[in-house]
């Protein structure tokens, strides 16, 4: 039998061209259930709204939540929301232009609702629970069927007088483009979108180009979706990375054209594209915008995937409307990023190559182990004692992952005696099977990868 939730919850809902997915969130920010369906093709607002609905009573039914409980609910539509966070504009790919979605909502579950833009919300949600947390300036890039943008200053989502800013995808990059999108020509969504790509692969494939995405799709170009895409950028395939690398140039000017305007903290990459080509994608972009020679010495604005995936609109959505109701809602979890080694051995941390020892804290942020701890007992023994296991652990980690060439590092007697009285579950093993291991661990955790001398 399901444990009853008795405080508040908070309901957020995505509603995208594709799929409507519906999710509870807690009063500590926990998003704990999470129900989807298939946007209907062609539906109304009247269609959209009642899938929508049917998804909030199912979660409440299967986790024993009455209506009562719900405090409000936040939803992000893929349009043009006024600033009242009522009205909804124009939605080009999903029929609620002009719907009363907000009213609708409101007369079912008699709570108050609230509504976003989906790219604004899904930044906002990065900002409060995922790789932009603690950041306050931040821009949103997310290239998928379209290009999405959002701009988020001084920690505040910034909508403009008709809630239609941070539309960067409509940003013209090339005025002589005959590329056009939303009835305009060279934009960042002509030229980079999945669109962008698929229109570009078609037209070499119409000019005789051979290409492994016709074996893929069975000969079939109608769409090439992003997961397409990926596995043949995997394969090398030739045309493929051609245009993906145009694309990638043209994401890096964009990222310039932003900190030049705006100068961001961070600029955070997502949507379908990057969550499918980001491993060749974001060094490349990353690249293009640290070569802009005014910034050099001046600004670190960092360019990062995001991390929270298909949660964000959902989080970002309970978010603006704690913001509305004048309640705060706090992250549940860290951050933590994504490890990987690759076929050489080298350890990357959330695409960036990790060159030197390094340690994750529990809290999710990364430090040079060189500068950050003192490691001076360890350089000399190569032992984890308990000076170095304190400034390790000093966030609380429920476990410790330590990484390590084979029999390099080992534990003290008085640092496993610490370890044991602060229950921190300890695992020593290979740096390939530790960025395994941390990448599955779901408790607070902590890293630490030692592979050179210090």
């Amino acid at each position: 039998m399901k444990k009853k939730t008795k405080n508040k919850v908070y309901v957020g809902i995505d509603i995208g061209g594709t799929k409507i997915a519906a999710g509870l969130v807690d009063q500590a920010g926990k998003l704990f259930a999470v129900k989807k369906s298939p946007t209907p093709e062609g539906g109304s607002g009247l269609r959209i709204f009642r899938l929508a609905k049917e998804l909030v009573q199912g979660l409440l039914k299967e986790e024993g939540i009455s209506s009562a409980r719900i405090r409000g609910i936040g939803a992000g539509v893929p349009g043009i929301v006024k600033p009242n966070h009522r009205d909804i504009l124009i939605t080009p790919n999903v029929g609620l232009s002009r719907y009363p979605l907000a009213a609708q909502l409101e007369k079912s579950f008699k709570t108050r609702v609230v509504l976003g833009n989906d790219v604004n919300l899904g930044t906002l949600g990065e900002k409060w629970f995922g790789v932009g947390k603690g950041v306050d300036n931040i821009i949103g890039l997310f290239p998928g069927t379209g290009v999405g943008g959002a701009v988020i200053i001084d920690g505040k989502l910034i909508t403009g007088s008709q809630g239609a800013a941070g539309e960067i995808g409509h940003m013209i990059l090339d005025v002589h483009s005959p590329c056009k999108s939303a009835g305009l020509y060279g934009t960042v969504e002509a030229l980079a979108s999945r669109r962008a790509i698929e229109r570009a692969i078609k037209e070499a494939v119409a000019k005789k180009v051979s290409t492994v995405i016709t074996k893929l799709q069975g000969g079939r170009l109608t769409t090439i979706k992003s997961r397409v895409i990926a596995e043949a950028l995997r394969r090398k395939d030739p045309l493929t990375t051609r245009i993906v690398n145009e694309v990638c140039h043209i994401l890096g000017q964009a990222c310039v054209s932003l900190r030049h305007i705006l100068n961001p903290d961070m600029i955070i990459l997502g949507g379908g594209v990057i969550e499918a080509c980001g491993d060749h994608m974001l060094p490349r972009i990353r690249k293009i915008s640290a070569a802009d020679p005014f910034f050099k010495g001046i600004d670190d604005c960092r360019i990062e995937r995001s991390f929270l995936g298909d949660d964000a609109v959902i989080l970002g959505a309970v978010v603006l409307l704690g913001q509305v109701l004048g309640e705060k809602i706090t992250a549940a979890t860290d951050y933590y990023p994504k490890l990987r080694a690759d076929k050489n051995g080298n350890v990357w941390v959330n695409d960036k190559l990790a060159r030197k020892n390094i340690y994750i804290r529990a809290d999710g942020k990364m430090k040079k182990l060189n500068g950050a701890v003192n490691v001076a007992d360890l350089k000399m023994s190569r032992w984890l004692g308990i000076n170095v296991l304190k400034q390790l652990c000093k966030k609380g980690p429920k476990v410790l992952i330590v990484g390590s060439t084979r029999g390099r590092l080992r534990i003290t007697s008085e640092g496993k005696k610490f370890l044991a009285d602060h229950f921190i579950d300890t695992r020593l093993t290979d740096v390939k099977e530790a960025l395994k291991a941390y990448n599955a661990v779901k408790e607070r955790k902590a890293l630490i990868i030692y592979r050179k001398e210090i």
